[in-house]
């Protein structure tokens, strides 16, 4: 694994943690953010073993990480959409007001333990 990839690696792992602590605290629009942080920064370091770059945009990580996806048949589906769709939650913590604006808890749990999946995919593949 190149030293970048692992250092992406690191701090997914690292934000996936504080978003399971920030849960248990119900705080559950930080939770929901550290877990879309904790994917994007799992996608950089796949996205960085395979082309020797990554894209720090949000868009930019969620497009590159999508073509490369294509090419691997064990990123299903689900964890293909995962970025796109715990970018939602973050956007809703960051942007959104009034009723309807807060991540609850269920999305939150849901957010991270997809997260788990999403991590330890991408960290089985690099690894290979």
């Amino acid at each position: 694994m190149k030293p970048e990839s692992a250092a992406f690696l690191d701090k997914a792992r690292d934000l996936l943690e504080r978003a399971s602590a920030l849960l248990a605290q119900q705080f559950t629009d930080e939770a929901g953010r550290n877990a879309y942080f904790a994917g994007f920064h799992a996608a950089q370091a796949f996205i960085f073993e395979k082309t020797d770059r990554s894209p720090k945009t949000h868009s930019g990580v969620q497009a590159e990480f999508a073509r490369l996806a294509k090419r691997e048949p064990v990123i299903d589906d689900k964890l293909r959409a995962f970025l796109g769709r715990v970018y939602n939650l973050k956007a809703l913590a960051d942007y959104e007001t009034g009723a309807g604006s807060k991540i609850s808890a269920v999305q939150a749990a849901d957010a991270i333990e997809a997260g788990r999946s999403f991590i330890a995919t991408l960290e089985k593949l690099i690894d290979r």
